[in-house]
């Protein structure tokens, strides 16, 4: 294979400019950026690497962009897909600036450094490795918007239509083995208005945040109710689960709660779908609030994705589990591989670093493993975008 020189930093450089740049995608607007700074950054060195590069607005989020960088001609190639954003961080729980990507015993530091923006830095450099003449079919490097938040980037994309090969890599981390099935996800505001009043006589007002209680102890036979019938044995955690994240409500303790809200994420086992797990939780919540004179509201915090379904015996991820030695699996987190899949593309999940790092205080991914990714996406983009 001959290589040609590559135009690029290297890789540890790579990701911390990567790193440097913030990106956080939110559902709390406040704390919500723009990640076009990131598509921006990697389309200039793919333009230097000889890729045709476009930056899509995604229609509806200002600020927040997909990057296609495409190498050679055709159709049906290969995808090298991953989010360009991040979640929030707690600053005070860093013991490092979570925007330095400080370097220390072969790992790198920083807010995205594993989830996910060292697979950009691993497929630049698989990439730099050929020549645009010696394509057969055409490599994509893919950067989405919002993938922490709400997908909007991989929706849009759906939405347009826009099948960008036939095979797609989406690089979360999973330690460098092929994942086929993951769960899907659903996130919900629950919020209850009652009526506030002075805390000595209950009668002089209607609490929400003693209905939230109700709520959310409905919530818990719900979920009790979800891993009775939906047994998943594929997964480590072999059911659905149900978190109630984050709860909010008053004012001060002579003070009867006027309202209150609860922040909900539900992980869903395949066979189950975002619209009917919805459906049926507002129904419950709706039951057991029944006579209490509290008003209800429900708030999509995202539309939600279904789960992935399983590519185990696919000849993609059969290469997959040969170029990388290691056999397929299933994860409990939510990828844009639905997207994928509904577009007709032969979709798995496979990059380096560790999920139980990410979205972590001090969060890191080790560059050995990078370099190791570089050299396995060179064999996978051999095999598909230059073998006859």
């Amino acid at each position: 294979m001959q290589a040609m020189k590559p135009a690029l930093p290297d890789i540890q450089t790579m990701v911390r400019e990567l790193v440097r740049h913030p990106s956080v995608s939110s559902v709390q607007p406040d704390l919500d950026m723009p990640n076009t700074a990131v598509c921006e950054l990697l389309g200039a060195w793919l333009e230097d690497l000889g890729f045709s590069v476009r930056i899509d607005p995604v229609p509806g989020h200002a600020g927040k962009t997909n990057l296609v960088a495409t190498l050679g001609r055709g159709d049906d190639g290969l995808v090298l897909s991953g989010h360009a954003d991040t979640v929030p961080w707690d600053e005070h729980r860093w013991d490092t600036d979570p925007f330095a990507g400080t370097v220390r015993d072969g790992r790198l530091y920083g807010l995205g450094a594993t989830d996910m923006k060292a697979f950009f830095a691993a497929a630049c450099h698989a990439a730099s490795r050929f020549r645009a003449g010696q394509f057969r079919r055409p490599l994509v490097i893919l950067a989405t918007a919002d993938e922490e938040s709400g997908m909007s980037g991989a929706r849009a994309l759906a939405d347009a239509g826009d099948r960008l090969g036939a095979c797609a890599v989406i690089g979360e981390p999973t330690g460098l083995a092929p994942v086929t099935l993951h769960k899907g996800i659903l996130m919900e505001a629950i919020r209850l208005v009652g009526r506030s009043g002075h805390s000595s006589d209950p009668a002089l007002g209607r609490s929400a945040l003693e209905g939230m209680l109700e709520v959310a102890d409905e919530l818990g036979r719900f979920r009790e109710d979800l891993q009775a019938r939906w047994p998943s044995p594929a997964f480590d955690v072999p059911y659905p689960t149900l978190n109630l994240g984050r709860i909010a409500g008053g004012d001060n303790p002579n003070r009867i709660c006027g309202e209150c809200e609860l922040l909900i994420d539900v992980r869903l086992v395949p066979g189950m779908t975002v619209a009917e797990t919805r459906r049926e939780l507002r129904a419950r919540v709706r039951d057991r609030l029944g006579g209490s004179g509290l008003e209800l509201q429900f708030r999509p915090l995202f539309e939600g994705v279904d789960p992935m379904r399983d590519t185990s015996g696919t000849a993609h991820a059969e290469r997959c589990c040969r170029l990388s030695g290691a056999g397929t699996g299933a994860v409990a987190f939510g990828t844009e591989a639905p997207f994928f899949q509904t577009l007709g593309m032969d979709t798995l999940v496979m990059g380096p670093g560790d999920i139980r790092l990410a979205h972590q205080p001090n969060e890191f991914v080790e560059l050995d493993e990078v370099s190791r990714c570089a050299d396995l996406l060179e064999r996978l983009i051999h095999e598909y975008c230059l073998a006859p």
